[in-house]
């Protein structure tokens, strides 16, 4: 059974064929022609949903792929749990992940914030002949006014994971996969992969 990727995040991808290894593990652009999903649910768990079902839709021969989505982001409680499901642009549409990242920085500084609580989340939609199912993961920590380190993407050079005095920018990719919120969604998401 060869896993679709439905995204084009270079980042993810590897993520995710590093954590898949058991697995034939492809992006759905390989598939297919990129195309752009609207994202519109209102939270983690159906916009995972809305793009594994997107790309699982577009497939010929659906009954020998499964297709694996994620959305995830950063969540900070002072900020209303902003920006949450916009983490992906949160400086604006068009935004890149510094600009997202520093946006965040900015805010933090707004508020005279050095540091405070936050958490990831990570959904994973699996859309397959039998169904979509979806699992979730979280990390728990703070985000902190500074870049701090290049490891990593996304917001990872500003959050701290919770017992660790390092930003996931600075630490070593074995201890960010043990602790990643995609890691534990994705161990979930294992289990079901093992039965389907």
């Amino acid at each position: 059974m060869k896993i679709i990727l439905a995204t084009s995040n270079k980042g993810k991808i590897k993520e995710f064929k590093d954590m898949l290894g058991d697995f034939e593990v492809l992006p759905y652009s390989e598939m297919m022609d990129e195309f752009d999903i609207v994202e519109d649910g209102d939270s983690f768990k159906k916009n995972a949903i809305i793009k594994a079902k997107a790309v699982f839709d577009k497939l010929q021969n659906r009954d020998k792929y499964i297709v694996l989505s994620d959305d995830s982001g950063i969540s900070l409680p002072i900020l209303g749990n902003a920006p949450g499901i916009y983490s992906a642009r949160y400086a604006g549409k068009n935004a890149n992940a510094k600009e997202n990242l520093y946006k965040l920085i900015e805010d933090l500084k707004k508020r005279d914030l050095k540091k405070t609580p936050a958490f990831y989340t990570a959904s994973i939609a699996l859309a397959t002949k039998d169904g979509i199912f979806s699992v979730h993961g979280w990390m728990h920590g703070e985000a902190i006014d500074e870049a701090r380190g290049d490891n990593g993407f996304g917001y990872d050079p500003m959050f701290i994971p919770e017992g660790f005095d390092k930003t996931l920018g600075e630490l070593d990719n074995q201890i960010k996969k043990e602790l990643s919120h995609r890691s534990k969604a994705l161990q979930r998401a294992k289990i079901l992969l093992y039965n389907l």
